[in-house]
């Protein structure tokens, strides 16, 4: 075969690669998202489709030295679907952007398999070096909405990242990450698998703030009752000494004992 029929052949072999990805890339839609109803709505009327198309056209032109090429169609795009893929960014198949606004991936961003971003989330650099700043998503990884993948760092197959996370570490393989910044958190299992046998429930994870909080307040408890004291008064030993004006009260694990305790004096006063 001659140089010019081995082009012509890896040509036909890049549009071919090219139309299977894109019939993988409208499939999976219809197995992450039950709004999905037609082909034909999702070609037409999702930004997430339209940013995935635009960039392989953008990362093949990167991959082949048309960087201004390649930086104005993501451009466009991002004027366009509200999306901001960097054309050198690395995705893998059946990639999955729901709603999409917001959404930003970095240069060195590499994107595994059967991966679901939702809005406003960002794979980011923290380094100005020319190598290796934004995160790699291995595959099966759901990022939640607004959440902030930061730096060269991995996240395993199969992790979850909760709605607005920060995460600047590296998480294990299906591991779920939430909070300011990211920590690992053990989930139980949801077993509420959609037909296609993705687990789209990332909502179902536990506050590690809350859980601190509610420790804390625990610890306070049996200290007063160690010490014979209560209340927040100094010197309080009955429930006559709590606060009734405190503005964490909806919160506080004595609320309804307080509230109890109030009403009899209020009526008392009147």
């Amino acid at each position: 075969m001659t140089q010019n029929e081995q082009a012509i052949q890896t040509s036909a072999d890049n549009r071919e690669g090219f139309w299977a990805l894109l019939r993988e890339d409208v499939r999976c839609v219809f197995e992450r998202d039950p709004a999905a109803r037609t082909r034909l709505e999702v070609l037409t009327t999702y930004p997430g489709v339209h940013a995935l198309i635009m960039h392989r056209i953008a990362h093949g032109l990167w991959q082949r030295g048309w960087l201004y090429s390649a930086r104005l169609i993501a451009y466009i795009s991002r004027i366009w679907t509200s999306i901001d893929i960097h054309p050198g960014a690395t995705i893998g198949r059946r990639f999955f952007i729901d709603h999409g606004t917001g959404v930003v991936v970095g240069e060195t961003a590499e994107i595994g398999d059967d991966v679901t971003l939702y809005h406003g989330v960002t794979l980011g650099g923290t380094s100005w070096s020319q190598g290796k700043r934004h995160p790699t998503l291995e595959h099966n990884v759901i990022v939640g909405a607004g959440a902030k993948i930061l730096g060269p760092i991995t996240l395993g197959v199969g992790v979850k990242v909760g709605a607005n996370s920060v995460v600047i570490k590296n998480v294990p393989q299906h591991k779920t990450v939430v909070g300011i910044p990211g920590k690992v958190v053990q989930v139980a299992e949801s077993g509420e698998l959609n037909p296609y046998g993705v687990d789209l429930n990332h909502h179902l994870i536990p506050d590690p703030v809350a859980d601190a909080i509610s420790c804390l307040l625990d610890r306070i408890r049996l200290l007063e009752e160690a010490l014979g004291t209560g209340g927040c008064l100094p010197g309080g030993q009955n429930i006559e000494d709590e606060c009734f004006d405190c503005g964490a009260r909806d919160v506080c694990e004595n609320h309804d004992r307080i509230q109890a305790a109030k009403r009899p004096q209020m009526g008392m006063n009147t």
